[in-house]
């Protein structure tokens, strides 16, 4: 392990952190993944060689302590982000301000990389506060750290992801499952693996790879609909479909969000308006040299789980 090769990672505990810190150990990087809670990272400590993965706690609201924490590194990565607000969480706080702070501070570090997660549909004019928020946070991140990757991924699928996953729990209680909008609303499932994979190239090859957005989007679009009938077709349900308008659908999150982790709220319902696509002009997995994986392939290795067979 080349000591010298120091990653930060924000956010390197969820769903796609946890396969990043994987990929960047394995290629012999140290990881520094910065957390609020240090307990909640141990599991990632065998993710390289002995002491290549350590982790460190920061309060992401204090400037100096971020500060102190990417100092001496060589890249860094910010994946944080939430799906929907709640006790002390913002999307103007985790999402627009926290990575404009993380990039200007790895600037003035020099920093050799900088990877921003963020999500297609962001957009500063999106109806949507979570893509508005987004979108945010991409302009202060190319402001402060013009040679920054920014990477965003249609809806990401794997072993734990929050959205197969969610509908296969639904399917196992339920004798129906909803199509929020009639279910037309365009996917385009990406495998939390290639997100990893495209993070790790932006992180070794920064002067080729920063300074851009890319959309990152798996080998084939679905409607909500055909991502219920993959779903039904590797679990060996048979459920049928409720559909529910918007104006509905509205009046139902309306109450979903008083719960602490609502399943549908009302600003998901504006970016469900939209498809979730990458763009016919975008750059992608072409520039880096990737081969998606279909959502096909790797469904079945863990929706079997919820077969009653």
């Amino acid at each position: 392990m080349n000591s010298s090769k120091i990653v930060t990672v924000f956010g390197g505990t969820g769903f796609v952190g946890r396969y990043v810190v994987a990929r960047l150990a394995k290629a012999g990087w140290h990881v520094r993944i910065a957390v609020r809670d240090r307990t909640q990272s141990s599991f990632l400590s065998c993710c390289g060689d002995v002491g290549s993965v350590t982790s460190v706690y920061v309060d992401v609201t204090n400037k100096d302590a971020l500060a102190q924490v990417i100092s001496g590194s060589t890249a860094v990565v910010n994946l944080i982000g939430i799906l929907f607000e709640g006790g002390g969480q913002r999307f103007a706080n985790l999402h627009s301000v926290l990575p404009g702070m993380l990039a200007e501070i790895s600037q003035k570090n020099e920093v050799s990389a900088f990877v921003q997660i963020s999500a297609i549909g962001a957009d500063v004019s999106s109806p949507s506060a979570y893509g508005r928020s987004k979108g945010e946070g991409e302009a202060a991140v190319l402001k402060s750290f013009p040679s920054a990757s920014v990477l965003r991924p249609s809806i990401v699928f794997g072993p734990e992801d929050d959205f197969f996953n969610r509908f296969a729990h639904m399917a196992a209680v339920s004798p129906f499952l909803p199509l929020v909008g009639g279910g037309v609303a365009k996917f385009q499932p990406v495998y939390v693996g290639d997100v990893a994979e495209a993070v790790f190239r932006c992180v070794e090859r920064p002067e080729e790879y920063g300074g851009q957005i890319y959309e990152l989007g798996g080998p084939r679009v679905l409607s909500f609909r055909d991502c219920l009938d993959l779903l039904q077709k590797y679990t060996g349900c048979s459920r049928s479909y409720l559909t529910l308008p918007f104006p509905v659908a509205y009046v139902q999150a309306l109450f979903m969000e008083l719960l602490p982790q609502p399943p549908l709220t009302r600003d998901q319902l504006k970016m469900l308006k939209k498809d979730n696509i990458v763009a016919s002009t975008a750059l992608g997995f072409d520039e880096f040299n990737i081969s998606p994986v279909d959502v096909e392939v790797v469904l079945p290795t863990y929706l079997k789980m919820y077969s009653r067979e």
